[in-house]
């Protein structure tokens, strides 16, 4: 039997999850143990191709019981819950109780899939009110409160993380790209309307860095203890988006600026944007936010964090101490995005957004699809 630390995980057939779950078992320092709904969905099936130290366990964040055959008899965990499964309140009890059983069922370390209390950092301005991040910044910050309060018990870190840079080139995102054509040259044109304001700037975050910064963290558990390891390529204003697509593909593309009422009316928010964040939450519930209220907390906040000098801040001379070799602008990206594109046969990166794959799990298996279907 195999004595090497087992991690259990929450969250790890999601965006996040897969590629900390590889930076956990690529070279077998470690072994997890991955909850799933669907031991045989698409996204499962592909962990166990990384090998033997990954083992899925059939059951529910939202069931006490699978939550004690999780975490029973492993080192640390990594707990990363759904919002948009459960939205805000539901994942408030669940992240307590995920916490709470950790402990009772012995874990040595432990760590929050986490997001920015922005509510908080700007001053408890209503405008910056987004239930998705609050609710994970707000149980993280009792997280390290309970971890400070007794050092002889489990130790603890916040993985914060923000929107996926990838989220730039997939569809259904809040900043998904549009490839139109420009009315005078007849030309196509990769085009993001998103709401940034001029100042604005979004803290995004490589998919791929995740998997080294959570490694950093299950291998450095005593310097870890007690942080908020937060992180992110670049506070990026989408003009700059738009010309480092252009650097990298030679191909046209540009950023417009649009008010928060355009943005909600047009895409694929015309459908979605009165519907709850969190797509199991009860359409009576006092504590439902809408997809439109919640992700119009989402733009404020970014358009109050522009070159890092505003509501939601990164420590960037401490990211290239922990990983020096991290992805630093949103240009790179693209290259590494364009070089991958090839290599799977996609043809480019261009080729790649006009042909998008979704990279979120929540889009893939039709969650949000289905819950619209059920309140049409």
């Amino acid at each position: 039997m195999s004595t090497k630390p087992t991690i259990f995980i929450i969250g790890g057939t999601g965006a996040q999850g897969i590629p900390v779950i590889t930076g956990l078992v690529q070279d077998g320092a470690y072994a997890v143990r991955v909850l799933t709904r669907d031991p045989n969905s698409r996204r499962a099936k592909h962990l166990l191709t990384l090998g033997p130290d990954v083992s899925l366990i059939p059951g529910t964040f939202t069931s006490e019981a699978d939550l004690r055959a999780g975490f029973q008899g492993c080192w640390g965990a990594f707990i990363n819950i759904d919002g948009f499964a459960t939205g805000e309140a539901m994942e408030t009890f669940w992240t307590y109780r995920c916490y709470e059983l950790a402990i009772e069922c012995g874990i040595k370390f432990y760590v929050h899939g986490n997001l920015d209390y922005g509510y908080k950092l700007g001053g408890y301005d209503a405008r910056f009110r987004c239930g998705h991040y609050d609710g994970k910044g707000r149980m993280g910050e009792w997280i390290l409160s309970q971890n400070a309060s007794d050092k002889k018990r489990m130790k603890a870190a916040l993985f914060t993380t923000g929107p996926y840079i990838e989220m730039a080139l997939a569809p259904f995102t809040p900043m998904a790209p549009r490839v139109e054509v420009d009315e005078a040259s007849g030309e196509q044109v990769v085009t993001w309307r998103v709401p940034l304001g001029e100042k604005g700037g979004v803290p995004h975050v490589s998919l791929a860095d995740c998997a080294y910064y959570v490694r950093w963290l299950f291998d450095n558990p005593e310097k870890a203890d007690g942080m908020n390891l937060a992180v992110a390529v670049d506070h990026i204003h989408y003009s700059e988006v738009a010309s480092a697509f252009e650097k990298v593909t030679g191909r046209k593309a540009k950023h417009v600026d649009v008010d928060l009422e355009t943005y909600f009316s047009t895409g694929h928010w015309g459908m979605t944007a009165s519907l709850p964040t969190g797509y199991t939450v009860d359409s009576t519930s006092p504590a439902l936010m809408s997809l439109k209220d919640n992700f119009t907390g989402f733009w404020r906040l970014w358009q109050g964090s522009g070159s890092n000098r505003g509501v939601v801040k990164r420590d960037y001379a401490l990211l290239d101490k922990i990983h020096p070799n991290r992805i630093k602008s949103v240009e790179e990206f693209f290259r590494r995005e364009d070089e991958k594109a090839k290599a799977d046969g996609r043809g480019s990166l261009w080729e790649a957004v006009a042909n998008p794959r979704p990279i979120l799990k929540i889009h893939e298996d039709g969650s949000l699809r289905s819950s619209q279907k059920g309140r049409m």
